[in-house]
C-alpha cells in the first residue's frame, strides 16, 4: 500500500536543539505513523522534508527558501514569532500555505496574511484571563516586564487595553534585552518603586535568568506578587522546571492541561519513545505539532481525491481545505475560525515547591472561578501587595475616636461597595505608641511612597491638595471657635423692648397713626365725636388708634367703611399683642447663656492665648488666615484638655478660646454642656473629612463613586451616625440656638400683616373719595384750576354734613358703636344721613 501511496512534500522547520523543538519533532514523527496506521488505505503520504533553523532567524528564512525551491506544498513552523515574520513573506509569495503551533505573538495575524494558519492560540487570547485575575486581587497598578522581542513587544499594546479597562493603572514599562544583562540593574530599580505586582512575559531562556536574580534581590519574598503568561509554563516548555525553585508563589495562565485517556496514553508512549526519565508531560505545542500533522494530512488526502484528475495539487484548495478541517484531536477540538484557535477555557496555576498547581479556571463568559488561596511569595497564603494605608493613632478613651471609628466604618462600608476585591492593612503612624507626627506629616507619608492612602479623620485642604488626591468627602466640616459661657444676670430697664426689633416697634407705631387717620378721615364729616379744633382732632386720631389697643375706645363708628377698617385691624392688633405677651414672657423666665468672647479680633487685641486640635490643619489656618501669633496658640489633643485650659482662662495658663472643627466642638459641647461653653464666631468652611491617595491614583475614582453610593444610602450612612453621634453633633448651629434663647421678633415675622392692613386702609380711602367727590361735586367744578380744586375740597370736606336725617340711621348701629343714653353732648342728630350708603 505504502509503495501505491503518492508523497507529498511537506516542509518543516523547529529549532531542533530547543526542548519545544526537539518535543515537537518526536510528537510530528508520532503524529506521521500513528495516523497512517489508522488510515493505512489513504492514497497520500506526507513526505516530512524536517530543517533545523538552529535558532536563528536568518537561517530560518534560509532553510524556508530551499524547502520552496523543493516544490513543498506547505510549511509546518516556524518555531518563534521572529522566524514566522520572514517565512510567512516567503509562502505568501510563493502561494504556499505555513501552518505553525508556536507562534503566538498577536501582531502575527491570519486576517492578515492570508497563507498563514496558526493551529495554535495566540497571546492576546490569555489577556483577559491575566486582567481577571489582576482585578481578583484588586491589584490597582502592575508593571510589565518582557523581553524586546516580536513575542515580548506584540503582547503589551492588548494588556494595556485589558488594564485600562479594569481601572488597572500601568506606572512603568520594564524591557529587558535578549542577552538579559541588564536584569540585575533593572530589578533594583522595579525594588525601589511602590509598586510591588509584576507580570511577566518572557520566553523560558530569558524567565528563568529573571527569576533567578529576583530571588537573590530578595523580590521572591513577602509583600511580592508574580504573575507569568503561559509561555512560561511548563506545560508549553519543560525548561521552566529548571529554575522552579525561584519562581515559588508565582501565579499563571496556561491552556487547559486536563486530558482524556488518550492524551495519558500518548505521554506514556511519548516517554518511551524519547527514552528521557526527566520529561515528565507532553506540552501543549507538542500536542498542536501533533494536531498540526493529523489536520495536514486529512487536508491533503481530501484535495487529492477531489482532484484526482489533476496531476499537480492544487495548494489554494489545500490551504481552503486546512481551515475547513474539524476533528477531535489530543488537544480537543480542531476547529479553526479566521485562520487560528479561538480563545477558550485557561487553567490558573500557582507555582508550589516543584510543580504547577491548578487553583482554578477562566472561561471566557464568566472569568475567573473557583479559585483556590494560592501561595504566594514568602511562603505565605496572605494575598501580597495589600493597599498599605496609613491611619491617624489618638488615645483609646478619648471622645474624638469617634470621629475616626465613625470614618472607619464609613470606610467598611465603601469597600464593600467597590467594583473589585481590595486587600489592604491599616498602619498606625506610630512611634513608641503615641502619634508620630501631625495629619500633614501623616499625608506626607503618601508622597514618601511608605503608605499608599491614608484613612481616617482628614480634612480636604488646598495646601494638602497641591501633593495628594482627595476622595470625594465622607462628611461635611467647618472651623469654629468654642469659648466659656456665663448667665446674663444684668437688670435691664428697657427689657420690656426686647420682643420687639426696632424696625418692628417703628412700623407698628406707624400702622397705629396710619389707622387713627383713616377712620378720623371717613368719620369726621358726619360724627361729631371726631370734629373740633385741629388740636382736639389730632388727639382724638391718637387716642382713638392707640386705645384699639386694649380695645377700649368709646367713640361711636357710625361708617360701614371705618367699621370694616377696624375689624382688619383688631385682626391685626390681636396677632402683635399676643405675640409680644409670649415672647416678653419667654425673655423674663429663661436664663439667657452670653459668651465670654465673640469676636477673634477681640481676643487678637488683648493678646489672649488661644488653643487648638492637636496636629490638625487648624493651626495654620489661626496662623495663615486668621493672623495670630504662634507663640499665642497652644495645642490640645482631648476634651479634658479643651476643658480645663477654657476653665483656667488665659490669664492662668490656660486659653480664652480653642478653635477646632464643629464635630469635635459638638462632641465636646455633648459631653460638658451647653450651659458652660458655647460654639461662637464665623464658621471657615472646608471641604470635608475624605480619604487621601497619591497623585493620579486610579482607586480615587472608584472610591468617590463609592462614598457617593454609601452616603446616598440612607439606612447605611445614617446608621453609622448613630452608632457615634446623636443627631444633634453633625449641625453647625447647635451651641448658637442653645445660648442665646428665643431671638426677638423682626418686621419680616409680621410682613403680611401689615401689607394687608394697609391695602385694606387705602382701598377704603380711595372708594370714600370716589363717592364724596361723585356726590358732591358738579360738572362746573372740574372746570377750575388744580389749586382751586384742592381748596375746594379741602373746603367740603372739613364742612359738617347735614343731619337731619341721622335719626333713621341709629337703629342700624351695632351696639358698640350706638351712642350712650347717659352721655352727655350727644345726640341722635349727629349721624350722618348718607352712613348706609357710604
Amino acid at each position: 500500500m505504502a509503495k501505491e501511496a503518492i508523497q507529498i512534500p511537506i516542509g518543516v522547520v523547529l529549532d531542533l536543539n530547543s526542548s519545544t523543538g526537539s518535543i515537537s519533532h518526536s510528537c510530528i514523527w508520532m503524529a506521521y505513523h500513528d495516523f497512517y496506521e489508522r488510515h493505512p488505505h489513504y492514497k497520500t503520504r506526507l513526505a516530512l522534508r524536517i530543517r533545523d533553523s538552529e535558532e536563528n532567524v536568518v537561517n530560518a528564512a534560509y532553510v524556508a527558501k530551499e524547502l520552496l525551491n523543493e516544490k513543498v506544498q506547505a510549511i509546518i513552523g516556524p518555531q518563534t514569532s521572529e522566524q514566522a515574520w520572514f517565512i510567512i513573506e516567503l509562502g505568501s509569495k510563493a502561494k504556499v500555505p505555513v501552518i505553525s503551533f508556536s507562534a503566538t505573538s498577536p501582531s502575527l495575524s491570519p486576517t492578515r496574511k492570508p497563507y498563514f494558519v496558526r493551529t495554535a492560540r495566540d497571546d492576546s487570547s490569555q489577556v483577559e484571563a491575566i486582567a481577571s485575575i489582576v482585578k481578583v486581587y484588586g491589584w490597582r497598578e502592575i508593571i510589565p516586564i518582557y523581553e524586546d522581542t516580536e513575542y515580548g513587544n506584540g503582547l503589551i499594546p492588548y494588556l494595556n487595553d485589558a488594564f485600562v479597562k479594569i481601572g488597572t493603572r500601568v506606572p512603568y514599562r520594564s524591557v529587558i534585552g535578549l542577552g538579559g544583562t541588564e536584569i540585575s540593574k533593572e530589578l533594583v530599580k522595579l525594588k525601589c518603586m511602590a509598586t510591588k505586582v509584576f507580570l511577566v512575559h518572557m520566553s523560558p531562556e530569558l524567565g528563568c535568568k529573571l527569576f533567578e536574580v529576583a530571588k537573590k534581590e530578595g523580590m521572591m519574598g513577602m509583600g511580592y506578587a508574580w504573575l507569568v503568561t503561559q509561555g512560561l509554563s511548563s506545560e508549553l516548555d519543560p525548561m521552566v522546571l529548571r529554575c522552579i525553585d525561584s519562581m515559588q508563589g508565582v501565579l499563571g495562565v496556561r491552556p487547559s492541561a486536563k486530558g482524556s485517556k488518550r492524551v495519558e496514553n500518548f505521554k506514556g508512549r511519548f516517554g518511551k519513545a524519547k527514552n528521557e526519565s526527566n520529561v515528565v508531560n507532553v506540552t501543549v505545542f507538542g500536542l498542536w505539532a501533533y494536531d498540526t500533522v493529523w489536520a495536514l494530512a486529512k487536508a491533503v488526502e481530501k484535495v487529492w481525491r477531489e482532484n484526482s484528475a489533476s496531476q499537480n495539487q492544487n495548494v489554494t484548495t489545500l490551504l481552503n481545505t486546512i481551515l475547513a478541517t474539524q476533528f477531535r484531536g489530543l488537544s480537543g477540538n480542531f476547529h479553526l475560525v479566521k485562520g487560528q484557535f479561538e480563545a477558550s477555557s485557561l487553567e490558573v496555576f500557582n507555582v508550589v515547591e516543584e510543580a504547577e498547581k491548578g487553583i482554578g479556571n477562566w472561561i471566557p463568559e464568566k472569568g475567573v472561578s473557583k479559585l483556590e488561596h494560592p501561595k504566594w511569595p514568602g511562603n505565605t497564603t496572605e494575598p501580597p501587595a495589600k493597599l498599605r494605608i496609613g491611619i491617624p493613632v489618638k488615645k483609646i478613651d478619648n471622645e474624638f475616636q469617634k470621629v475616626l471609628n465613625f470614618s472607619f466604618d464609613v470606610f467598611y462600608e465603601v469597600v464593600n461597595v467597590l467594583p473589585f476585591s481590595l486587600h489592604y492593612e491599616f498602619l498606625p503612624f506610630e512611634k513608641h505608641g503615641i502619634s508620630a507626627g501631625s495629619y500633614d506629616e501623616l499625608l506626607l507619608q503618601i508622597t514618601n511612597k511608605r503608605y499608599d492612602a491614608v484613612v481616617g479623620d482628614v480634612t480636604i485642604v488646598a495646601n494638602r491638595s497641591e501633593h495628594i488626591d482627595f476622595t470625594m468627602p465622607f462628611l461635611e466640616s467647618g472651623v469654629s471657635m468654642l469659648v466659656l459661657a456665663k448667665h446674663d444676670r444684668r437688670q435691664n430697664i428697657w427689657i420690656f423692648l426686647k420682643p420687639f426689633s426696632w424696625d418692628l416697634w417703628l412700623t407698628t407705631g406707624a400702622a397705629f397713626i396710619f389707622t387713627g387717620f383713616i377712620v378720623w378721615f371717613i368719620e369726621h364729616r358726619s360724627n361729631s365725636e371726631f370734629r373740633g379744633s385741629p388740636k382736639n382732632q389730632l388727639s382724638m386720631v391718637l387716642w382713638f388708634s392707640f386705645s384699639t389697643l386694649v380695645f377700649a375706645h368709646r367713640e361711636r363708628i357710625v361708617n360701614n367703611w371705618s367699621r370694616f377698617v377696624l375689624i382688619i385691624w383688631f385682626f391685626v392688633v390681636l396677632i402683635i399683642t399676643q405675640s409680644y405677651t409670649a415672647s416678653l414672657a419667654s425673655i423674663l423666665t429663661v436664663q439667657k447663656l452670653q459668651p465670654v468672647f465673640v469676636d477673634v479680633e477681640e481676643i487678637k487685641r488683648n493678646n489672649y492665648f488661644v488653643g487648638y486640635h492637636e496636629r490638625s490643619f487648624v493651626k495654620g489656618l489661626l496662623i495663615e488666615k486668621l493672623g495670630f501669633n504662634e507663640s499665642k496658640l497652644k495645642g490640645y489633643d482631648n476634651p479634658e484638655a479643651y476643658q480645663q485650659a477654657l476653665s483656667l482662662g488665659s490669664t492662668n495658663g490656660g486659653v480664652a478660646a480653642v478653635f477646632d472643627e464643629i464635630i469635635f466642638i459638638n462632641l465636646f459641647l455633648m459631653r460638658y454642656g451647653y450651659r458652660k461653653y458655647q460654639m461662637v464666631g464665623p464658621t471657615y468652611k472646608t471641604d470635608g473629612f475624605a480619604y487621601a491617595f497619591p497623585r493620579n491614583s486610579p482607586l480615587v475614582p472608584y472610591f468617590s463613586r463609592a462614598i457617593t453610593n454609601v452616603t446616598e444610602n440612607k439606612t447605611t450612612y445614617d446608621g453609622i451616625k448613630k452608632k457615634y453621634f446623636s443627631n444633634d453633633v453633625i449641625s453647625e448651629d447647635l451651641s448658637t440656638s442653645m445660648a442665646f434663647g428665643s431671638p426677638n421678633l423682626t418686621l419680616k415675622s409680621f410682613g403680611g400683616l401689615f401689607i394687608i392692613t394697609l391695602f385694606t386702609s387705602l382701598l377704603t380711602l380711595i372708594v370714600h373719595l370716589f363717592k364724596f367727590i361723585h356726590l358732591k361735586w358738579t360738572a362746573r367744578e372740574f372746570q377750575r384750576s388744580i389749586m382751586e380744586m384742592m381748596s375746594e375740597l379741602e373746603k367740603h370736606l372739613n364742612n359738617e354734613e347735614n343731619s337731619s336725617h341721622s335719626s333713621q340711621n341709629i337703629n342700624n348701629l351695632t351696639p358698640w358703636t350706638r351712642p350712650s343714653a347717659t352721655s352727655p353732648g350727644k345726640d341722635e342728630g349727629s349721624l350722618d344721613p348718607d352712613s348706609n350708603d357710604d
